[in-house]
C-alpha cells in the first residue's frame, strides 16, 4: 500500500510526497532530519491537509506528479474534496482511496 500525501507549511505552501507509511513520514518531515524533503526542512511543515491510498509506488508516483502541476488553488480543492476530476484523464480515480484526515487514524503496514 502506498500513499500520496499533501502537506501545509507554516508559509501556506503545499509540499506533496509519497510514502507507504504516513505517520512515520510525518515524523520525518516536523523532525526536520535527515530523511525529511529539503523542501521540508526549509518550510516548516505544519499540517497533513489530505492523502490519496494506492496499490503500489507507480499509481502513488502517477498521482504526486499529477498533482504537483496543479496550481495552489486546484490543490486547496483537492485537499477539501479529493475530486481527482481536476488532474490527468491519464489517472483512473478508482486507483485512489481519498484519506481527508490521514493522521487521525493512520493505517501502518506489518
Amino acid at each position: 500500500m502506498y500513499y500520496t500525501y499533501m502537506l501545509r507549511c507554516r508559509d501556506d505552501s503545499i509540499y506533496t510526497g509519497i510514502t507507504t507509511d504516513l505517520a512515520r513520514r510525518w515524523e520525518e518531515h516536523t523532525g526536520r532530519g535527515r530523511k525529511a524533503a529539503g523542501y521540508t526542512r526549509t518550510h516548516e511543515a505544519c499540517g497533513m491537509l489530505a492523502a490519496f491510498r494506492s496499490e503500489n509506488r507507480g499509481a502513488a508516483s502517477r498521482l504526486e506528479y499529477h498533482i504537483k502541476t496543479l496550481s495552489k488553488p486546484q490543490k486547496e480543492r483537492l485537499a477539501v474534496d479529493g475530486d481527482l476530476s481536476v488532474l490527468s484523464r491519464k489517472l483512473r480515480p478508482e486507483d485512489y482511496h481519498f484519506l481527508p484526515r490521514p493522521l487521525q487514524e493512520p493505517e501502518r503496514n506489518g
